[in-house]
């Protein structure tokens, strides 16, 4: 009998660490490993599901409701597909089973650090909120890593699947972080402990900063485009069966087949159309400037609880992963919802999953929030007045402060009423739209081979492409906004044109945006 029940333990052991099937809308039916189940099966993974993909595009796209949830699995996906293809084509690069689990977890964990409204948290309202900061979203996900690790006892689990600890661990955390840039490579010393310079090509599969060619672009280029009602022609599955690993500077590369070039061209193109059609869309934009205004009034009126039961507001809260995790789209609802002050904390029987609110006072600066936030809903957005021709350089935030200021000051015209404006009812938006590179050509970072010399790393010049490739490769769109509804329009766009002859910048014409929502 006690054998018996041995045998049935184990075999309850064994079909408890099978893989689990997810039916994506854009890869199919996705296998994945259990381990990575059991990443995502923990409330810090969870909470991707209540972060949006693209920010405040869902209030310009109806069918881009999709979230960082998604497109984390997605990527996870990917990273194995394209490792196993690397592995099944060069099997003298030794690629292990470990190799390839760590990779597949790196690309379910590299969006962990996503804020509310994904970009526009990091983006936008950090850098307003703390200037100076330098963080990024990317720091973050290597900090909730640990801390998912940590919360949920899970390094037990990572050696029963062969891990080693703490090796791997360093090594997923590194590719969360990303490859190393083109600059960065020319260094002697090699700067990571997870693996050698003998695989430094898997550093360049989930993010990799040399190119931008890496499977979270394939993911997203896919899934976006599928949501927005964009066609997607870019074919990561050909890429697959085109890459090798060759050396070149020292270090083992990705590389792709010299015939192939056009096709990443193509990618590239399509990277800007996407930032052009939506990311960067006129009206999603000055939709996140909105938010980002909003969060900024009620930051420090939203208190979280933290490790240890330390009180952190929005943007502090960066700075405990505990708090940080607690954060999510929910925050936009959280601040129109009356009355003001918003205290979040943990449910003593759900950790971190259930939230309770106390709220008590009322704040002007919370009502400001509020009533930006209700402007949002009620469609009436900052008000469009014009886009001028300041060049191709990116102004500074010293220019944009100096622009405010002209704005509100340029002479009214004689007897005109309501004519007398603050820096701070204007918004300048600076819109850039680059092939991932950005003022330079996309391939410059790009090795290929030939079918003659399949190991050897070879660069492609653009001359050697073709004569009708673009010669500017960024740009940069300014537009103008009256934020303030209580100002008079006619007024505001007066004053904006007046600024623009006095510089002189060409006002450029383009339709109003706020009509083609």
């Amino acid at each position: 009998m006690a054998g018996r029940r041995d045998c049935r333990a184990r075999a309850q052991r064994s079909s408890a660490i099978q893989d689990k099937v997810f039916n994506d809308p854009i890869h199919g039916h996705v296998e994945l490993h259990p381990l990575l189940v059991r990443i995502i099966d923990t409330p810090q993974f969870q909470r991707l599901r209540n972060i949006k993909q693209l920010g405040g595009a869902y209030y310009v796209y109806p069918g881009a409701s999709h979230n960082r949830f998604e497109h984390s699995i997605g990527v996870a996906y990917l990273a194995g597909e394209f490792a196993q293809a690397l592995r099944t084509r060069q099997p003298e690069l030794d690629i292990t089973d470990r190799d390839v689990l760590c990779v597949k977890i790196a690309g379910l964990c590299h969006d962990l650090g996503h804020g509310p409204f994904s970009h526009l948290f990091d983006g936008m309202f950090i850098p307003k909120a703390r200037p100076g900061e330098n963080w990024r979203h990317e720091q973050a996900s290597v900090e909730i890593f640990d801390h998912l690790v940590n919360d949920n006892n899970l390094r037990p689990v990572m050696e029963e699947h062969q891990l080693v600890l703490p090796q791997d661990l360093n090594f997923i955390k590194e590719m969360i972080g990303g490859s190393l840039g083109p600059n960065e490579a020319q260094g002697e010393e090699w700067p990571y402990e997870g693996r050698g310079q003998d695989k430094s090509f898997l550093y360049e599969i989930v993010a990799n900063k040399r190119n931008g060619i890496d499977v979270d672009k394939f993911d997203y280029f896919a899934r976006d485009c599928h949501h927005l009602g964009i066609r997607n022609n870019f074919d990561h599955q050909r890429f697959f069966l085109f890459a090798r690993v060759c050396e070149a500077g020292g270090l083992k590369q990705i590389c792709s087949r010299d015939k192939e070039v056009h096709n990443l061209y193509d990618m590239f193109h399509a990277r800007s159309c996407l930032y052009r059609k939506a990311y960067q869309h006129p009206v999603n934009k000055i939709i996140e400037h909105m938010i980002a205004d909003a969060f900024l009034k009620a930051d420090k009126h939203i208190q979280i609880e933290g490790s240890e039961g330390n009180m952190y507001n929005l943007s502090t809260a960066i700075d405990d992963m505990e708090a940080y995790t607690k954060l999510t789209d929910r925050v936009f609802d959280l601040i129109l919802t009356p009355p003001s002050q918003i205290y979040i904390s943990s449910h003593e029987q759900a950790r971190n999953v259930r939230q309770i609110l106390i709220r008590a006072g009322e704040h002007p600066e919370l009502e400001e929030a509020r009533r930006i936030l209700q402007r949002i809903i009620d469609r009436n957005f900052y008000k469009y007045l014009g886009r001028p021709d300041t060049g191709n350089e990116r102004p500074t935030e010293d220019d944009i402060h100096q622009w405010k200021e002209e704005l509100a000051q340029v002479v009214p015209e004689e007897n005109a009423q309501d004519d007398e404006f603050e820096p701070e009812d204007f918004e300048i938006v600076v819109t850039t739209v680059d092939y991932g590179n950005r003022e330079n050509d996309p391939i410059g970072n790009v090795n290929f081979y030939n079918k003659y010399a399949p190991d050897r790393a070879i660069p492609i010049s653009r001359e050697q492409v073709s004569r009708l490739l673009p010669q500017n490769f960024s740009e940069h769109i300014i537009r103008v906004y009256l934020k303030n509804e209580d100002r008079n329009l006619a007024a505001a766009k007066r004053h904006f044109v007046q600024w623009c002859e006095t510089h002189p910048f060409q006002v450029l014409e383009e339709g109003n945006p706020d009509e083609n929502v």
